[in-house]
């Protein structure tokens, strides 16, 4: 696959927007969970676990509401498999940049949406735009992270010290310290996503917009800095 906008896929690459988007992430998980009906939108692995639990407890309107969520993400995922495709950029320059545009237009959106609508309203479009992140933004330089998701990259952190501490490879060391980092980003943005959706509701997603915004900023004043 050939990934679109060379400058702006270097962009991604870097540990300032892995930890903007790994905040973002973590603050749209808790706010989901607590503003919007108990859905993970980001994580599938839990929708997954409560869609078997209603299940077995014949709750088949409840397991159904953990389902929308898990097709919105795959949905996402082809997405991402065509922007990177190289296709859409032959259409729209700059997808990356209208990528992260649109995730944030559509959290801004969000916020207006009022509790009373049905919360798959809110859900589903935030799980579909969870997995086009995934799709498109998985390294830091030359190592593999999750902006959605902190198992694997707790995984790596472990895996890091211990190479890095105990074989003694610098190398190591280096990516246990950027590991750590999107760890703590990830649980900075839940609590503030906990906190946040206690403290102004629905409206919370607006935080996390504004995290999107801020991103899409770097990107063109970057781009102009290379002028």
């Amino acid at each position: 696959m050939v990934e679109p906008g060379p400058a702006d896929t270097e962009r991604t690459r870097t540990l300032w927007f892995a930890l903007l988007l790994t905040t973002a992430n973590g603050f749209l998980d808790a706010y989901t969970y607590v503003s919007r009906g108990g859905v993970f939108a980001n994580v599938q692995t839990g929708n997954v676990i409560f869609f078997a639990i209603d299940v077995a407890h014949d709750h088949w309107a409840a397991a159904m509401a953990h389902v929308w969520p898990l097709l919105a993400f795959i949905a996402g995922i082809v997405l991402a498999a065509h922007i990177k495709s190289g296709r859409v950029e032959r259409v729209v320059p700059h997808p990356l940049r209208w990528t992260m545009a649109v995730q944030a237009a559509a959290l801004a959106v969000i916020g207006f949406v009022p509790a009373s609508v049905p919360h798959s309203y809110v859900t589903v479009p935030i799980s579909f735009l969870a997995a086009v992140q995934i799709g498109l933004f998985r390294n830091i330089g030359d190592l593999a992270y999750l902006p959605v998701a902190t198992t694997g990259n707790l995984y790596r952190f472990v895996e890091a010290g211990y190479d890095g501490f105990v074989e003694r490879q610098a190398a190591s060391r280096r990516a246990f310290g950027v590991y750590g980092a999107l760890i703590a980003a990830f649980a900075t943005g839940a609590v503030a996503g906990a906190v946040g959706s206690r403290a102004w509701g629905v409206h919370a997603v607006w935080l996390p917009a504004a995290f999107l915004a801020v991103t899409l900023a770097l990107f063109i004043v970057d781009r102009r800095a290379l002028r």
